[in-house]
């Protein structure tokens, strides 16, 4: 029993020391443009979600999800997301393509972690994956803002729709000057 123990640890080790191998000497490639192995995206998936699931604490909201909370998240979302996460015009941009693992595009796709989550990976980042710490940009209460904002994405008031307008869209209630009818042209 004592030599397959000691021969368990010896494998282990010489598993460990291939593995260190391997990716010292670069034979793992981290580029970008190249789909990471099924085990690779698994494992790195999984090991963020529980990394955020230990850090990321219970903290609550402490913002009301209102319309004024909803306007100034949809600004900072603007300011700061909307080139990496998307637009309702444009919410499959090249630019998310680009990252690996691919950008969520949370016009095509609503986040659906729990707010305190999305509030720890905002403030803090994800390493490796092109999504950067926004602490030193933003204070607490604007990464609440923005928080609220993603929680609301798919029923957003008209004045948080229109922070979003010179980006292509609209309020539903509104009609743009393209949908209003034509005015006739004057003769000379």
């Amino acid at each position: 029993m004592k030599n397959f123990i000691l021969g368990f640890i010896v494998a282990l080790l010489f598993a460990g020391g291939g593995l260190y191998f391997y990716v010292k000497n670069g034979y793992l490639s981290f580029d970008a443009d190249q789909k990471p192995s099924e085990f690779e995206e698994h494992t790195a998936m999984a090991a963020v979600d529980a990394a955020t699931d230990r850090r990321a604490g219970d903290v609550k909201n402490p913002l009301p999800s209102n319309e004024e909370t909803m306007v100034a998240g949809a600004k900072l979302y603007v300011n700061h997301c909307a080139g990496c996460h998307g637009v309702p015009s444009n919410p499959d941009s090249q630019f998310a393509h680009s990252f690996n693992p691919e950008v969520p595009s949370f016009f095509k796709d609503a986040p659906d972690m729990a707010e305190h989550q999305n509030f720890y990976i905002i403030k803090h980042g994800i390493r490796w994956t092109g999504m950067p710490a926004w602490d030193k940009t933003l204070d607490d209460t604007q990464t609440w803002q923005i928080v609220t904002f993603l929680s609301n994405i798919e029923k957003l008031p008209p004045a948080a729709q229109k922070e979003l307008a010179p980006y292509g869209t609209q309020p539903t209630d509104q009609k743009t000057d393209d949908e209003k009818p034509a005015e006739p042209a004057k003769s000379k």
